[in-house]
């Protein structure tokens, strides 16, 4: 699959970033400009998002054999690598399946565990975006009124809306591949495939108001992923990279310049 990318900058290591569930490269667009002043940073789309392909296969080592396809279309021979949330697993199962292709990795508010299908808001979100009348929708402020009685949140309700375009003759579509993911959302659920082990630097960022990480997970990630720290980020979410930019790139500006002895 050819997945769809923007490349940055060229000076410095390769750097690639990954989105989350829902998300594509431009949600990462102003942490991604600013870490191209330091790297080569490559945004990319993961498939059934953004501007990338659709296709019927959704789980982790589907879409980490995507990113290692990206990587030797662009050259790239070993990479640093940022993912968020769904990316974040991406990111892992890539360093796990093929570590040769990773030198640190930056998992940001996620662990590698599975989590129960209550975990959050996923389906309600979901539910929202298919039920909306796309054929007779007028405006974009219709639309955010129907979201609004599935997702009270008007920050995410305004994430979902990126995901909403219209085309040159009016119609609206979701860019993103809905059935697929609502077919195969729980395996987006999944811990990465751990038979392997990740020896190489580690970094997990947590937003101190979000659940994803949670101090019993400590065991799992040490398990695959011996050389890992944490860093929390104080009054931040889920898009903690959104809420605080600026504490963000210090983190992983401060982890991916550091020298290991």
């Amino acid at each position: 699959m050819q997945l769809n990318f923007r490349q940055y900058s060229a000076k410095g290591q390769p750097l690639l970033i990954l989105h989350g569930l829902f998300g594509s490269l431009t949600n990462w667009g102003s942490i991604s400009k600013q870490l191209a002043e330091s790297y080569a940073v490559y945004g990319v789309d993961l498939r059934n998002h953004g501007e990338s392909p659709h296709a019927d296969g959704l789980n982790y080592q589907v879409m980490a054999e995507d990113v290692r396809q990206l990587m030797g279309q662009l050259g790239i021979v070993d990479s640093y690598l940022i993912g968020h949330s769904m990316g974040g697993k991406v990111a892992m199962q890539l360093a796990l399946s093929h570590p040769d292709l990773v030198r640190k990795l930056i998992v940001v508010d996620i662990a590698p565990v599975t989590y129960p299908s209550t975990a959050d808001g996923h389906l309600h979100v979901l539910t929202g975006m298919e039920s909306l009348d796309l054929n007779s929708l007028n405006n974009r402020a219709e639309a955010e009124q129907h979201l609004s009685g599935f997702i009270s949140d008007k920050a995410t309700r305004k994430f979902v809306m990126t995901n909403l375009v219209r085309s040159e003759a009016g119609k609206y579509s979701w860019r993103l591949n809905l059935p697929a993911i609502r077919q195969h959302y729980d395996r987006l659920r999944e811990k990465p495939d751990g038979s392997s082990v990740f020896v190489k630097p580690v970094l997990f960022v947590k937003g101190a108001l979000s659940n994803y990480i949670q101090p019993r997970n400590e065991e799992e990630i040490l398990e695959l992923f011996p050389n890992a720290t944490v860093k929390i980020i104080l009054q931040a979410g889920h898009w903690l990279h959104a809420e605080k930019p600026k504490a963000f790139q210090k983190i992983a500006l401060d982890f991916l310049s550091r020298t290991e002895e």
